[in-house]
């Protein structure tokens, strides 16, 4: 091949061409060999500090399987540009997950299941509410991250680089939260259930690893509330989870949570009920949501235990009707 002809590789790889003459043509002709990017990815935060990356499938065919990445994919014919692309993506496999405006961030370079580099272009965008509501279509989970949570997750360097060089900007630019609104909002009710033993021990179980809210973490038996009473469900969670049977009139209220995630973000309530009767033997019913149940004084908690499950407790046992948390 002559030096003034390019082939499809070396517009792929400009930083590796070695010919002088190919190099200079290239460089005058306004193109420096990379690209366009056909990606497009969405970091999002909270604007708080807080990234929302999703935990794909483990799948051996498919790009960085089971690792957590940003939302996105890549561009199809119907799509009029990048962010057409990415707001097609999150609608898929987000469905629900609504965004408002979108800025080109940067553009990222990753390699794809063939070895070659991709270009990918990162939008950046806003969100505040909770990702456990969401109709997660693909993958196994979205949560939000910190940045300082980043080492202790399977996570690609250039997207653990790309967080850490937003956050940072984020913070010298004082970003700021967002406004409070005082309009009405949906919220989320789930109910728990607060069992003591003869010895005055609180029921709790560890969450499996892989769930989708607190997971490797302790927690109350619980659920979220359908189109059904609150006793109702609890009652029928509890069964599900742990065998256990419950008459609704060994029932009685016990505490209540209200809390948000961060500022902003979509409120929860969560109820706490007491019974202090039961019949069944306990038992894991659900091993890919709970694995193990233990009883732990409350003087003695697990390290690891869900923030407002540890808050409930302690207001039960200073006889205390309810706590905020995160407002």
């Amino acid at each position: 091949m002559q030096d003034d002809e390019v082939s499809g590789a070396e517009w792929l790889a400009f930083d590796q061409v070695t010919s002088p003459t190919l190099r200079t043509k290239l460089m005058e002709s306004g193109l420096d060999g990379r690209p366009e990017p056909v990606n497009a990815s969405a970091l999002l935060h909270d604007g708080g500090g807080r990234y929302l990356l999703h935990l794909r499938d483990n799948y051996p065919d498919i790009w960085e399987p089971g690792s957590f990445a940003l939302l996105g994919g890549g561009c199809e014919p119907g799509d009029r540009s990048l962010e057409e692309t990415v707001r097609r993506e999150l609608a898929e496999e987000v469905p629900g997950l609504k965004i408002g405006e979108l800025e080109p961030y940067a553009v990222e370079v990753t390699t794809g299941i063939n070895g070659l580099a991709v270009p990918v272009q990162v939008f950046d965008g806003q969100w505040r509410g909770d990702p456990d509501i969401l109709d997660l279509q693909e993958g196994v989970l979205l949560r939000w991250f910190t940045p300082d949570e980043l080492p202790r997750l399977r996570l690609s360097p250039s997207t653990n680089e790309l967080i850490r060089r937003h956050a940072a900007r984020e913070a010298a630019a004082g970003a700021c939260p967002a406004p409070v609104s005082h309009e009405a909002v949906p919220i989320v009710l789930g109910v728990h259930l607060y069992l003591e033993d003869e010895q005055g021990r609180v029921l709790l179980g560890l969450r499996h690893p892989d769930s989708a809210f607190a997971g490797n973490t302790w927690h109350f038996p619980a659920g979220r509330c359908a189109q059904e009473p609150a006793i109702a469900c609890l009652l029928r969670e509890t069964l599900e989870e742990t065998g256990l049977v419950i008459d609704p009139a060994d029932v009685e209220y016990a505490h209540t949570v209200h809390l948000v995630d961060s500022p902003g973000a979509q409120p929860r309530i969560g109820l706490v009920f007491r019974a202090r009767r039961w019949t069944g033997a306990l038992e894991v019913r659900e091993p890919d949501k709970c694995l193990a149940w233990q009883w732990w004084h409350p003087d003695a908690l697990p390290e690891r235990i869900v923030a407002y499950t540890r808050a409930a407790i302690e207001g039960i046992a200073a006889g205390h009707l309810y706590t905020e948390m995160g407002w």
